[in-house]
């Protein structure tokens, strides 16, 4: 069974939060373009993402990761 404290943090609404989720789901989206080779989506998707809180390293994962090196 889950505690109850995890339900208040999950639930609670914040700037905090919802930074995260914005920051998160750019670089969702940023590694959906790379993977489909939409290149020109990146820049906006990192600039959003460095807007809400990304650090260069969670970016640079995303450009060097080997699954989308050709073979």
């Amino acid at each position: 069974m889950v505690p109850a404290t995890n339900f208040r943090s999950i639930f609670q609404i914040g700037k905090r939060k919802s930074k995260h989720a914005v920051k998160v789901t750019a670089l969702l989206y940023l590694k959906e373009a790379l993977l489909k080779e939409r290149y020109e989506e990146c820049p906006l998707m990192i600039t959003i993402a460095k807007e809400f809180g990304a650090q260069d390293f969670e970016i640079r994962n995303l450009l060097e990761d080997r699954r989308r090196s050709p073979v």
